[in-house]
């Protein structure tokens, strides 16, 4: 079996059609694959932020059990998937966020274009010129294949931003346009965020960008059928984190975990399928894809297969995913552990302490800075922003009937059984997977 894994940066699970996006066509590729495969409701990556979120797919293992807390390579000792799959004889390669998988040569990739060489990791047309390549090298070779394919967008710069225009000067020219423009009339605004002129403004500009990574998706989509590899190939697709905007990405919220997962895998998962059930975490790819391939597991992985659900089985350990946080791009920690069933989520935020203000990459466009303007006249807004940079340190949310975790029930006497209940779910997951913060949580809240 090949393995195809499309990756989003920065993509909201709400942003593709076939997840319910609030934006007409937006992804009409990912909507196409959606319809031959299986979605995922309870899909969630582990950590919200690029790297660490990358390095636990790749490893099936905790941020605090493969060493890449924050942007930091993964330690020596641990086995990737790239390993295994090498060693198997596969073909290994790899478009785009090379080195948000490090240190590089650990995964062993016989193929590696990074953001250079495929115009910032934004045009579609070069993703395809690679894919294209690679594959032919792996039928000329007669070899199985794992190929990642990461496209850049919809990451900060957005398209026709003032931001994308700051980085990249001159060459934005040369940055191909997405196949669909949307304006700021287009567009729904997120019920995480105020409804502001600005805000709305640049909305749009990432709905763009996430255009044209669906435009990314389809270019090699087209190749694996060009190649005739599509009925041999399990395709993947999902985003690393959430979108970068106030309380979404480099966080444990619904809006940062959740990931528009899709699977496709031929003769095997029926079409157009809509998994409500089952719960599925970063750290069940690597397993996942070596149980497929016929490969012996990772002992040390902390995930688990979930082959079992795409061959349309019932797994009811699958009720439940447990997150993490450590750090910002620039290195700023913010400890969160966080733990979500069907119903309800639970984030601990072990830095909060009234004092210590929260910042991290969201807050460097438009959204943030209209937030802040908007604050000094609106006590709502200005409510909302305060619980950003301070938070709590327990939140509680009915993630169900509130998936934009506006009303924090953490002090609800009604909801104070349940508090002691994940408490004491979230302390075991702490002690079993030797998670440094379970002592002084244990403390903290007599368990």
């Amino acid at each position: 079996m090949n393995f195809l894994l499309i990756t989003a940066d920065d993509m909201n699970w709400d942003a593709v059609g076939a997840f319910g996006a609030p934006v007409e066509d937006v992804t009409p590729n990912l909507d196409r694959l959606a319809s031959q495969g299986i979605r995922f409701r309870h899909a969630h990556v582990t950590a919200a932020v690029c790297q660490p979120s990358r390095e636990v797919l790749m490893t099936g293992r905790y941020p605090h059990q493969n060493g890449g807390m924050g942007f930091e390579p993964i330690w020596d000792h641990v086995e990737t998937l790239q390993d295994r799959l090498r060693g198997a004889g596969y073909l290994n390669g790899i478009l785009g966020k090379v080195t948000h998988l490090a240190p590089v040569e650990r995964f062993q990739w016989d193929e590696q274009q990074d953001a250079g060489d495929l115009g910032h990791g934004r045009n579609p047309d070069l993703y395809a010129s690679y894919a294209r390549r690679f594959l032919a090298r792996a039928k000329e070779e007669d070899r199985p294949f794992f190929l990642m394919a990461n496209a850049h967008d919809p990451h900060r710069p957005f398209v026709g931003s003032e931001q994308e225009a700051a980085k990249f000067g001159d060459e934005v020219r040369d940055l191909p346009a997405p196949s669909t423009i949307y304006s700021p009339e287009d567009i729904v605004i997120p019920g995480f965020l105020p409804d502001l002129p600005e805000i709305r403004l640049e909305i749009s500009q990432y709905y763009n960008s996430c255009r044209r990574c669906d435009d990314t998706v389809g270019a090699v989509l087209r190749e694996l059928d060009h190649a005739g590899l599509a009925d041999t190939t399990l395709v993947l697709f999902l985003s690393d984190n959430g979108m970068a905007f106030p309380f979404s990405k480099t966080n444990c919220y619904l809006n940062s975990t959740r990931t528009p997962l899709i699977a496709r895998w031929p003769g095997v998962t029926e079409p157009g399928v809509y998994d409500e059930c089952h719960f599925v975490s970063g750290i069940d790819l690597t397993p996942t894809v070596l149980d497929i391939a016929g490969l012996d597991p990772i002992e040390e992985a902390d995930g688990s297969s979930f082959a079992n659900v795409l061959r349309a089985e019932k797994d009811a350990t699958r009720d439940r995913v447990f997150t993490v946080f450590h750090k910002t791009s620039a290195g700023n920690a913010y400890p969160m552990r966080a733990v979500q069933t069907e119903r309800f989520g639970y984030i601990y935020n072990a830095w909060s302490d009234g004092k210590t203000v929260f910042k991290n990459e969201s807050q460097s466009g438009l959204t943030w800075k209209t937030m802040e303007a908007a604050a000094k006249e609106d006590e709502d807004v200005e409510a909302r922003a305060r619980q950003f940079q301070y938070r709590t340190p327990e939140e509680l949310y009915a993630f169900r009937n509130d998936p934009d975790g506006l009303n924090n029930l953490i002090d609800d006497p009604d909801q104070q059984s349940r508090v002691s209940e994940f408490r004491k779910m979230l302390h075991e997951w702490m002690v079993t997977t030797e998670d440094d913060l379970a002592n002084c949580y244990r403390d903290r809240y007599s368990l």
